[in-house]
């Protein structure tokens, strides 16, 4: 089945007109200029401010004007993974789409769903003709996988919205009135070379699930620098391991799915044998069933590249066992909310310069600073270099607000079911956006897509054609002034 036949067919049509622009965080600049003539070309008002947001304004519909006025949300930019066997430049090529059964998903590559169908869903507002719907602006912001500095750089006065619909999350049967803050820690130091001194291996572990590190961080998925960091530490038993390289991981918002290090040991057929047969062993059968494609492969291996002294490696690989991933805390006020976490998301070690990029996020800034400080702390007593980076609010929940009971009782008659009314773990723009517009009223909603950030992304069909009956009902029934 062609994308062109599924319902709704306007939605899948944007959806595949934005599929075909490259749009990687922080190289937004074809998409921008994709969405500035889409709104243009519709004779409404658009700008593009300083920041690179687009704005773009349509006025109601005829009976509509009494209504609150609205601003509907999205990002542009998108995650940009794919699998190692799969050739693909996101900075040249658009997304290879397939349909598979009540999915769309991606050929091997992240497919863009977040946030690209709530993109889609708004461009297909702006262009209707029969939709009926209240002031509205559409907002569509750049870089919010990588640092949410489009939100950021979003100042007061440029919209005059009074409800904001954030079309950016993944479940359709929830509403969603709060979210998670953030910050970027960034561990870092250099450390002299000298020849190695013993024999060379190669560790790689991939073939895990990866995933959104909000999101998905309270599931149980392996995290690939961890698991090679539970086995580079049992390389500590042999007095002459030493470190050659690590390369693990990518964004900062993706659970890694691959790692791999070169190390050097004494004798790297006692070292494989004892691995393969000990921690490798334990590893697998502890993710034997959430990660069925777990791979570990130890293997001798040729380098001419430098190591780290035998002192060194030490420091950075209990740093790496030391360091606090996954859940930190869950939330004692709301049930089965994830209140605050970290992601070790990239570590990285090369000619001796040493990176491990971490996301900490909390719905409750003390206990994101907590997070943030235990990382800081043990990587400082490894003398180590600590920068915090990026930090951003959350966003406080307010359930009794106008909106949400209004959504949730359309949802209710038109479903015949309630929706979960919830907080989410992710890092979401309207904590950023309430900062400098306390007095809007937030809420966001999305259809069903799985593996956001990763290769295995998919988007439900059926979910989207319920998203986009949702959605339309949501604008015809916006409250009075």
């Amino acid at each position: 089945m062609e994308l062109s036949n599924i319902e709704p067919q306007i939605i899948w049509k944007n959806f595949s007109k934005l599929n075909a622009v490259p749009r990687p965080s922080k190289k937004e600049e074809r998409v921008i200029a994709f969405i500035k003539e889409f709104g243009e070309d519709l004779g409404l008002e658009t700008t593009v401010d300083e920041t690179g947001n687009v704005i773009i304004k349509k006025p109601a519909t005829p009976g509509m004007e009494n209504r609150k006025s609205i601003v509907m949300q999205s990002h542009l930019d998108m995650v940009c993974q794919k699998n190692n066997d799969v050739n693909f430049d996101f900075e040249t090529q658009g997304i290879q789409m397939e349909v598979d059964g009540d999915w769309v998903k991606a050929k091997g590559t992240t497919l863009g769903a977040d946030n690209g169908l709530g993109v889609a869903t708004i461009m297909s507002v702006l262009e209707s003709s029969d939709i009926p719907h209240p002031d509205l602006e559409a907002l569509f912001t750049i870089d919010e996988e990588t640092g949410m500095t489009g939100a950021l750089g979003l100042k007061p006065g440029q919209l005059t919205g009074q409800i904001l619909l954030n079309l950016d999350t993944e479940e359709d049967d929830e509403i969603d009135i709060g979210c998670a803050g953030g910050i970027d820690v960034t561990i870092s130091q250099n450390y002299p070379t000298e020849p190695a001194n013993g024999q060379t291996v190669r560790i790689e572990v991939k073939g895990l699930q990866g995933g959104h590190s909000g999101m998905d961080i309270h599931k149980g998925f392996g995290n690939a620098n961890i698991i090679l960091g539970r086995i580079l530490y049992k390389a500590l038993q042999n007095e002459s391991a030493q470190l050659i390289s690590i390369d693990g991981g990518s964004l900062r918002n993706a659970i890694p799915r691959e790692a791999v290090a070169l190390i050097s040991v004494r004798n790297s057929g006692e070292f494989i044998e004892n691995v393969t047969e000990g921690i490798k062993k334990e590893i697998l059968e502890e993710f034997a069933s959430i990660e069925s494609g777990l791979q570990i492969n130890i293997e001798n291996s040729t380098s001419s590249d430098k190591a780290l002294s035998q002192k060194d490696s030490k420091k950075i690989i209990l740093v790496l066992k030391s360091l606090h991933n996954g859940v930190y805390r869950m939330s004692p006020d709301v049930q089965d909310l994830v209140e605050s976490s970290n992601n070790v998301a990239r570590v990285e070690l090369k000619e001796g310069g040493l990176k491990i990029l971490n996301l900490s996020r909390s719905s409750v800034d003390s206990s994101k600073d907590s997070v943030a400080e235990q990382l800081k702390s043990v990587s400082e007593l490894a003398g180590m270099n600590v920068e915090f980076s990026g930090s951003y609010p959350g966003w406080k929940p307010k359930p009794g607000s106008e909106i949400v009971q209004m959504m949730e009782k359309i949802y209710t008659e038109k479903f015949s079911e309630k929706p979960h009314v919830v907080a989410c773990h992710a890092g979401l723009e309207c904590g950023i956006i309430g900062a400098n517009y306390p007095e809007m009223e937030m809420v966001s909603y999305g259809p069903t897509i799985r593996g956001a950030h990763s290769p295995d992304e998919k988007a439900n069909i059926s979910s989207t054609q319920k998203f986009w009956g949702f959605t339309k009902d949501i604008l015809a029934n916006i409250p009075l002034k």
